[in-house]
């Protein structure tokens, strides 16, 4: 069966509406109406799905979303299905769908298919729409599986790697212009490990000619002391997505602008929604609208070079 490779989960009704798109009422329809699969049920006689499931569901999905009626769907093979996945053309009406072959790839730890999906992607809407627009709903959609305990961190693990690794390479194309001293210092703070992020803000700022000092995550307030004091550096750029800090976030940043009175600092991520404050000399990027506005006007009025 093409549908029975990967070491057996089981997943909720909720988690597959998750994954898929699907809602759950459609799927009972689909149980009881087609012959796709027969969920097993709990003794508490919740369905649950297993990774079979799953998979054949996110090509159905697939299909489902790119105009097929589910009545044409039914009536073929597995094979088949996979089949009329492959032939789908990619088009902007339907890349976002392509989150579903990802996830589908990411299950199977299938590297080659991963890869590919994620090329055909980057070459038909560009590199950055497939980050904003494809990668990070992606990644939402396996962390909703991993904290439901229904993937491995080595699923997780395995998908931001290579993700990671596009990102990189394509940063790297920017590293000739980066022949000035550094002016930016960009990190994540101690007990952050959400690097993703910071290296797709490190691809933007360099892409649009900032100097930029990448110091990464989990970065030590005494670390970014010393970075601070390079010839050169005037920004702090910090993201934050889950704050582990220990304090509030308020408390935080109250703490940065005390130690860095002499540059100016910017902060974005979701970390820092439950601030309530506004400090002199940091600005709060709340929206990506506000962040990529930031990083397009290279020159800055209040802080020429």
């Amino acid at each position: 069966m093409l549908f029975s490779r990967a070491a057996m989960q089981s997943f909720s009704i909720r988690n597959i509406e998750l994954l898929t798109s699907i809602k759950a009422h459609t799927l009972r329809i689909w149980e009881q109406r087609y012959n796709f699969f027969k969920a097993q049920r709990k003794e508490s006689k919740q369905r649950i799905y297993s990774n079979e499931d799953l998979k054949k569901l996110l090509c159905i999905s697939f299909l489902y979303h790119n105009g097929w009626k589910v009545s044409k769907i039914a009536v073929l093979s597995d094979d088949e299905i996979v089949e009329e996945v492959r032939k789908v053309a990619l088009h902007i009406s339907n890349y976002k769908t392509y989150v579903q072959q990802l996830l589908q790839a990411a299950l199977d730890f299938n590297e080659a298919s991963f890869l590919a999906v994620l090329n055909e992607l980057i070459e038909n809407i560009g590199f950055e729409k497939t980050i904003i627009d494809v990668c990070y709903p992606y990644l939402q959609r396996i962390g909703l599986l991993w904290d439901t305990g229904n993937v491995i961190p080595a699923q997780e693990h395995f998908s931001s790697y290579l993700i990671q690794n596009r990102l990189i390479s394509e940063t790297e194309k920017f590293s000739a212009a980066q022949n000035e001293a550094p002016e930016l210092a960009l990190f994540c703070p101690e007990n952050e490990y959400h690097e993703l992020p910071l290296l797709f803000l490190n691809y933007l700022l360099r892409k649009n000619n900032w100097k930029v000092l990448y110091l990464g995550a989990n970065i030590k307030l005494a670390d970014l002391k010393e970075a601070a004091q390079l010839p050169g550096i005037r920004f702090l750029y910090l993201h934050l997505i889950t704050n582990f800090t220990g304090v509030h976030i308020d408390d935080y940043l109250e703490t940065l602008r005390r130690n860095f009175p002499d540059h100016q600092i910017f902060v974005s991520g979701r970390g820092i929604e439950q601030s309530q404050r506004s400090f002199v000399g940091l600005q709060l990027l709340r929206r990506d609208e506000d962040i990529f506005r930031l990083i397009e006007s290279r020159e800055m009025q209040a802080f020429p070079r």
